[in-house]
């Protein structure tokens, strides 16, 4: 698996720092507590991926960096950090009309709901560029057409005046992507991109995406239930479990040299991984109840391998490399040595059948 050269992403700049931020929802007369103290730092011009089972926080913890958290939610402590303002301190809409969009965009992940149906969707583009790029008319109009055509619309002037319903589900998706993009972004943000699209789509869009990303300076974050989904187009991959990053690292050290046994497996997971006529693994038991507090490793009663100390004590981040790091005290010296499931050691002889490459 090859990726950009991640130690020349890590030594630039870092364009948004979060902070042991702590988001929580009053849901029924009770307190959620949906992120746990997660910390992360993006890089200029890399593409990270979050990934996790549907619940692990994902997605909240992105809209945070954008002022869409549910009217019952609220940051309750840590800082997001970015050009010299904590976003977590921001409250009114004003505070968040100059970095939603502008600064900060997403691509939801059904883009039927994303458009308007009873507009046209140049209409749409195009009020996207007015707005945030002090464009107007003409002039806007014609850079709409220019990006519904970079995202890969054929005769763009005539789907210009078409509506949402005339277009598939993969060129809604692309319209949408062409909204967030016409905002000229230095962040966007994708929720789940290609979970409505079937997979020869799926491919497509994920490489517009990383063709859009060096046309138009983007740093991406992709958010994903399926680590087979990012492994093309991700630079470092975060690993969330019930509101906390267990493990942060490059695509090749999450792939290859997992060291958290959740992560080992969602890896096992993989349906690229199973053999025929046998069941394909699945993690057992369920996530967490976030509404009580979570005691330990909040992994660890999924975890056949669990030790002792995990359903005692929250472990801390122990580094593995400069550039990979985990939440489990598997990682303490003072741990039993245990090897991780044969199908993690099966990714490295996998690495040449899946051709994996982001060159």
């Amino acid at each position: 698996m090859k990726h950009k050269a991640t130690e020349e992403i890590l030594n630039g700049e870092i364009v948004l720092s979060v902070d042991e931020i702590v988001i929580k929802f009053n849901l029924r007369g009770k307190e959620l507590t949906a992120i746990r103290g997660a910390s992360l730092d993006l890089h200029k011009g890399e593409s990270l991926a979050i990934v996790g089972e549907s619940g692990s926080g994902k997605s909240v913890f992105t809209k945070s960096f954008m002022g869409l958290l549910d009217s019952n939610g609220r940051i309750e402590s840590g800082t997001i950090m970015y050009k010299g303002d904590n976003l977590a301190k921001f409250k009114t809409e004003d505070d968040w009309i100059k970095i939603r969009g502008k600064e900060i965009a997403m691509v939801f992940q059904d883009p039927m709901t994303s458009l308007n149906p009873l507009k046209t969707i140049g209409k749409q583009v195009q009020e996207s560029i007015e707005l945030h790029q002090n464009l107007k008319g003409e002039e806007a109009k014609k850079l709409a057409i220019d990006i519904l055509s970079d995202v890969g619309i054929s005769d763009s002037e005539k789907r210009f005046k078409q509506y949402p319903h005339e277009f598939s589900g993969g060129m809604r998706q692309r319209v949408v992507i062409a909204i967030a993009v016409a905002c000229n972004p230095n962040i966007l943000i994708c929720d789940e991109p290609t979970t409505a699209l079937d997979v020869t789509i799926q491919a497509q869009i994920l490489q517009l995406l990383k063709n859009l990303q060096k046309k138009y300076d983007l740093t991406i974050i992709y958010i994903t239930h399926d680590l087979g989904v990012v492994a093309n187009v991700a630079d470092r991959i975060a690993v969330m479990y019930a509101g906390d990053i267990i493990e942060l690292g490059t695509a090749d050290e999450v792939f290859f040299d997992p060291k958290h046994p959740y992560t080992w497996a969602l890896l096992s997971s993989l349906p690229q991984l199973g053999i025929k006529g046998e069941p394909l693994y699945s993690i057992k038991g369920t996530p967490p109840n976030l509404f009580k507090e979570i005691v330990g490793d909040a992994f660890a009663p999924r975890n056949p391998k669990a030790l002792k100390i995990d359903f005692v004590k929250r472990p801390p981040y122990f580094e593995v490399t400069p550039t990979h790091k985990a939440r489990t005290w598997l990682l303490d010296p003072r741990s039993p040595k245990i090897e991780p499931p044969a199908m993690i050691l099966k990714m490295r002889e996998m690495d040449e059948k899946w051709g994996v490459s982001n060159e």
